[in-house]
């Protein structure tokens, strides 16, 4: 690992793009230190602790909500955008199903809607999300609708900054860079995190507790190890389905057989934050209404701090996982490309055997996807029941699945341009 750090700053073209992503996430993180104007910073805080999808919203956007900044939308009103666009491409609406078969130029004209749509869903959620603070915390220092609009629109500017500063990484820089900055904000809040838990834990009152203290505090640090090396086996776990080649020209022998891999979990995070998204929709609704009992029910149940929130949201976190895995992998697309490419599942028949079978082990092992997702979701809130740690420092399973993919997919990708230069320069000699 060590050794593979230093040969990336020994090449001169990937040293200058790590220094160009370096200097991009300057620029974002200096962005989220300036606050909106018109922001009472004081009473901020309080109303995104006791909301999940503003915690969520906070934990992609490294702090910049809790700071009310100007990107503290982030870009999740862009991954909302992607995500509806990508749901709809599924032979929902013929034209983008199009779109989605053309090729690159196919892919262009989408991401053009896909920002288009992010503007308009940036430009709601800031404005729905600024009225209900304002009218729950009172949060701007001057409450008008002409003040809702002008926040509402620096919010939207800055996701849009946002998504240009991810497009020149991504260009000029290393891996994708939306979800560069997606990985830089939450690491950015680690620190603030373990300092917090620290002081929360630890009682330097008098010797026992500061000793009992730091014994929770090193078990905390361990199960945070611990729930980093399950979301490196989730992601890396795969079930490897045998492929032979009908064509003679392409056969394997024993020792060189071609697998299809089936990740464990293809969904990656997005049912967490669909599941989310749900649970707390139903709420930020009826924060535009007087509270009443209808109002003040629905969210006991729905809360996340309540079993049976917690049930309600384990269930839909399960079956989006499924739903998107399947989306994700398709059985039947899958087994008409092996089909065109003369290859077979051995002792499986071509077609419609074959859809069933990849449709069966893809199911199979979602289940276990979906129960190790399932448990990292409800982690930071199950471990405030059970000690004393507060909600915001508990252990977020969301943010490490998020950080741990970020960063395993950007190391594959410098390995990769390393192993392209080593190639080239042994052609070159």
């Amino acid at each position: 690992m060590i050794q593979t750090c230093i040969n990336l700053f020994k090449n001169k073209d990937t040293r200058n793009k790590i220094l160009f992503t370096l200097a991009m996430l300057f620029i974002y993180r200096l962005g989220s230190a300036i606050p909106s104007p018109g922001i009472n910073m004081d009473a901020i805080s309080s109303g995104i602790a006791d909301n999940s999808l503003l915690s969520m919203m906070n934990l992609l956007g490294g702090g910049s909500l809790q700071r009310f900044s100007i990107f503290a939308m982030g870009v999740g009103p862009y991954i909302t955008a992607s995500i509806i666009i990508q749901l709809l491409s599924m032979d929902v609406i013929p034209a983008l199903t199009e779109m989605a078969k053309s090729g690159q130029q196919g892919r262009v004209k989408m991401d053009k809607i896909t920002r288009y749509l992010g503007v308009v869903l940036s430009f709601a959620q800031a404005f729905t999300m600024i009225y209900a603070f304002d009218v729950s915390s009172h949060i701007l220092e001057a409450s008008s609708l002409a003040n809702y609009f002008y926040t509402a629109t620096v919010l939207t500017a800055g996701t849009m900054f946002l998504l240009w500063i991810g497009d020149r990484i991504s260009q000029k820089g290393i891996g994708n860079g939306v979800s560069i900055i997606i990985f830089a904000g939450i690491v950015s809040n680690l620190p603030f995190t373990f300092s917090q838990t620290y002081s929360v834990l630890v009682d330097a009152s008098n010797q026992t507790a500061m000793f009992n203290g730091l014994i929770q505090f090193a078990l905390f640090i361990a199960m945070y190890l611990v729930i980093i090396l399950l979301v490196v086996v989730m992601q890396l776990a795969v079930r490897k389905i045998p492929i032979q080649y009908t064509s003679s020209s392409v056969q394997k022998g024993k020792n060189d057989i071609t697998f299809l891999p089936f990740k464990i979990n293809s969904a990656s995070v997005i049912p967490v934050i669909f599941a989310q998204s749900i649970m707390t929709a139903p709420q930020i609704i009826a924060s535009f209404f007087p509270a009443n009992g209808f109002t003040e029910a629905m969210g006991n149940i729905l809360s996340l701090q309540k079993p049976v929130g917690l049930v309600i949201y384990a269930i839909l976190t399960i079956l989006f996982t499924f739903f998107y895995t399947n989306m994700q992998v398709d059985p039947s697309k899958v087994a008409e490309n092996l089909g065109k490419g003369g290859a077979y599942i051995p002792g499986i028949r071509p077609g419609n055997e074959t859809k069933e079978y990849l449709g069966k082990v893809l199911n199979r092992i979602t289940v276990l996807g979906a129960a190790g997702l399932t448990f990292l979701a409800l982690l930071p809130y199950l471990l405030p029941m059970v000690t004393n740690l507060p909600t915001s420092t508990a252990i977020g399973g969301t943010g490490i699945i998020i950080v741990v993919g970020v960063a395993m997919e950007t190391m594959s990708q410098l390995k990769g341009q390393l192993t392209q230069k080593a190639y080239r320069g042994f052609l070159n000699k």
